[in-house]
């Protein structure tokens, strides 16, 4: 079937059509997403994403980070970093900042997809959307929509909040104007692929009302000070009036984009959803790909003298 062409703006920008987009999930039950599985989430398998048009390319059997080339081995170790605790937590959490401020820089595509498995472990319900994070001419930032087929979930419902974690909390961001709002524990100093990571566990010090945070573990390059790695979910579930808005455990895996930074390429979720009457199995995938550093066009055209004395 055709797909649907639509447009939305970012972060305090109208969502107009990510809710008209989004709308005819409404017309399924309300149970949205959840997660009470703990521990690190296995790669979901190649019958989760069934074919498609367009089809999204297989889930790498590995999704790790691709690492920048790094001189020495990776070694773990159980003694104190060199460096204290809060100067690595400061040092990290200010290279975030200057991430979160390089990646809006950036257009991509975003694909993402979440399905329903029965008793059988077969596919019963399928959400997917792919968009483009672009540009206007103007420097305006905003994401289009280019693929969204009739979603075919029928048990569970995605809500604002679960649209919300794709776009915040997924993509995980600790810079230091968010550290007040978190309790950061130093958990190990281990290898994660070709890197030498430091290990934290992360959650948040207070739910405050409508606020959406992530709680789980995270890991931090111990050289270029960036989060290359996060395991968890976004907090807090919320069961009121009836309604149950519960959701996933997910892996971020981020990989090195130009040499700089770490930027997220990669989320999966393979989780069992925990309701009053029932348990939904659910596959998440999102892809985040083709980045490329936004440029604004300037054309020089031949001079032309004017009249000083003309207002």
């Amino acid at each position: 079937m055709p797909g649907v062409v639509s447009e939305r703006p970012l972060k305090n920008q109208s969502r107009a059509a990510i809710i008209a987009v989004t709308g005819l999930a409404s017309l399924f039950l309300f149970f949205p997403l959840s997660a009470q599985q703990q521990g690190p989430v296995k790669p979901p398998p190649d019958t989760s994403l069934p074919p498609s048009e367009p089809q999204p390319k297989p889930a790498p059997t590995t999704p790790a980070p691709s690492p920048a080339p790094k001189s020495a081995p990776s070694v773990a170790s159980d003694a104190p970093p060199s460096i204290p605790i809060d100067q690595i937590i400061q040092r990290f959490a200010a290279r975030e900042a200057e991430f979160k401020v390089e990646r809006d820089n950036y257009t991509y595509t975003q694909t993402f997809v979440i399905q329903t498995i029965d008793s059988s472990d077969r596919v019963d319900g399928e959400y997917r959307m792919t968009s483009e994070i672009v540009f206007t001419p103007e420097g305006r930032r905003y994401e289009k929509v280019t693929y969204a087929p009739p979603p075919t979930l029928e048990r569970i419902s995605l809500s604002q909040q679960d649209l919300d974690d794709l776009e915040h909390v997924q993509p995980f961001v600790l810079t230091t104007t968010e550290l007040p709002k978190y309790v950061i524990k130093y958990a190990d100093h281990e290898p994660l692929d070709e890197l030498n990571t430091y290990v934290f566990d992360v959650g948040p010090k207070t739910l405050e009302k409508n606020q959406r945070y992530f709680q789980g573990r995270i890991w931090v390059d111990d050289k270029d000070f960036e989060i290359v790695k996060t395991d968890g979910k976004a907090v807090p579930d919320i069961r009121k009036g009836g309604q149950e808005n519960v959701f996933p455990r997910f892996e971020t895996f981020r990989e090195n984009v130009e040499g700089h930074y770490w930027f997220p390429t990669y989320t999966r979720s393979n989780d069992v959803l925990h309701f009053r009457n029932n348990d939904v199995h659910i596959r998440m995938t999102v892809r985040y790909e083709n980045y490329k550093r936004f440029s604004v066009a300037i054309k020089i055209g031949t001079p032309v003298k004017t009249d000083q004395n003309k207002p």
